[in-house]
């Protein structure tokens, strides 16, 4: 097995740098905090152990039980307004004392708005919406209605993608760390492959149409094929592709009536500077996938919205989830939605955007060590390389930058084995995003990698 598919999320590991960071918490509590998690949980690869045990939150930032205090620059991409905020839960509080659940068959008047506002954002006819308590059930009821509006039942994604944990979510997701030890999945699934020496097929010097092309051989081979199903901008490792490539995608789909999922899960509401990512393309998904920051990281709830014409499941059950139409997830959505309009939100991301390229770019033509640097809005990748002209993955090197980088108070996601992916909340202050990069570039300095005349 390939060193980065070993620790391809850089913090679940049982390596000597893992160990040394537990060295380095001098909380009794903590200690006997994380003992106790491990003898409760079955354990799971990606949250096994846990790296630390949190108090509290604020803002950009998360608290554990000795008053130490990280940046959020991970937050499961829930975080948008940031931890806690005010505004979000003052109208949770008073929700709760009206109406905190909805039973199944009755609605109710959050439920009711916050699809009307979900449509409002949306292209004119995506006004069809269903509720769902997380991401991957959203994926799973966008997938039955796929089958159901086009009658064929077989799907395309992409190797490496991912669309949720659950079984139909990894049979249609391509990361293998999902699926291994679970015998058969979701049957009817094609992949696109992907380069395998350097995974970011749409970087500048990569063609990307030719994943369109793998696109429309696949729907050509397989009449049975009715959705494409795929992140707008890959989340995890930051890939993003062309307008060229989006708009030939839009352009198969329609040709070959297949219809176009996209899964904006992770990176809607402003992460990339507009509402949603699709936007930066100029197409329209025909149903898109919402969750994660839909709840402001206070309420977990999730959505579909289809086209109106896509209205036709009336007598088969998509999701009938408990929490289905659930007020105070709804309330929540509402206000999270209303603070980044108030605040004008999407303007700041734009603005934060320029900056913090400015300062990537600078660390990129400083240090060796990094590869590439890509990103938008506030989602941002650092792909570190042993060598720039192999490109061989610095896996290692990731995994003590971002040690390096937690013992100093930034918390981040490491992907692919090698990529720092960079996920702030949308309220940062340019000190704190300063702050930020101080800290980062400390610990790739601490790495050793010549510096770049």
């Amino acid at each position: 097995m390939k060193e980065y598919n070993l620790i391809q999320e850089g913090d679940v590991n049982f390596s000597e740098t893992r160990k040394n960071w537990y060295r380095t918490m001098d909380s009794v509590a903590i200690s006997e905090w994380l003992e106790r998690d491990a003898s409760s949980f079955i354990h799971q690869s990606l949250s096994t152990p846990c790296l630390d045990v949190l108090e509290s939150c604020e803002g950009i930032y998360i608290t554990d039980v000795s008053g130490k205090k990280y940046m959020d620059f991970h937050g499961n991409n829930l975080h948008q307004v940031g931890h806690r905020n005010p505004f979000v839960i003052e109208k949770v509080k008073q929700q709760l004392d009206i109406l905190p659940f909805s039973p199944r068959r009755y609605t109710n008047k959050p439920a009711i708005e916050l699809a009307e506002k979900l449509s409002s954002l949306l292209p004119a006819g995506l006004n069809r919406v269903l509720f769902a308590p997380g991401g991957t059930s959203a994926i799973g009821m966008a997938l039955k209605l796929a089958r159901i509006v086009t009658g064929k039942y077989k799907v395309v994604s992409l190797w490496d993608s991912f669309h949720g944990a659950s079984m139909d979510a990894i049979s249609v997701g391509g990361e293998q760390q999902f699926k291994q030890g679970l015998g058969p999945l979701m049957p009817g699934v094609e992949h696109i492959n992907q380069s395998e020496s350097y995974r970011n097929p749409f970087s500048e010097d990569s063609n990307d149409l030719h994943y369109v092309e793998q696109l429309e051989n696949i729907i050509e081979e397989n009449a049975d094929i009715g959705a494409f199903i795929i992140e707008t901008i890959r989340n995890t490792d930051v890939q993003i592709p062309s307008k060229a490539y989006w708009k030939s995608v839009r352009e198969i789909c329609c040709k070959h009536n297949v219809l176009l999922i996209l899964d904006e899960i992770p990176i809607a509401f402003g992460r990339t500077g507009k509402m949603f990512a699709f936007e930066h393309f100029d197409i329209e998904p025909d149903i898109i996938c919402l969750g994660k920051g839909l709840g402001a990281g206070i309420i977990p709830i999730a959505a579909i919205v289809a086209r109106d014409s896509y209205n036709v499941a009336g007598d088969i059950s998509l999701g009938h989830y408990t929490h289905e139409k659930n007020p105070l997830g709804s309330v929540a959505a509402l206000a999270m939605l209303e603070f980044i309009e108030s605040n004008h939100l999407l303007e700041k991301v734009k603005k934060d955007e320029l900056f913090v390229k400015e300062k990537l770019t600078a660390l990129q033509e400083k240090y060796s060590l990094i590869g590439d640097v890509r990103g938008i809005g506030l989602l941002w990748g650092i792909e570190l390389v042993k060598d720039r002209d192999t490109k061989e993955r610095a896996v290692s090197e990731a995994e003590q930058v971002m040690y390096e980088c937690l013992k100093n108070g930034l918390s981040f996601k490491v992907s692919q084995g090698n990529v720092i992916q960079l996920c702030p909340p949308l309220i940062i202050e340019r000190e704190q995003l300063e702050n930020a990069f101080n800290i980062l570039e400390i610990a790739i300095h601490s790495i050793g990698y010549p510096l770049l005349s």
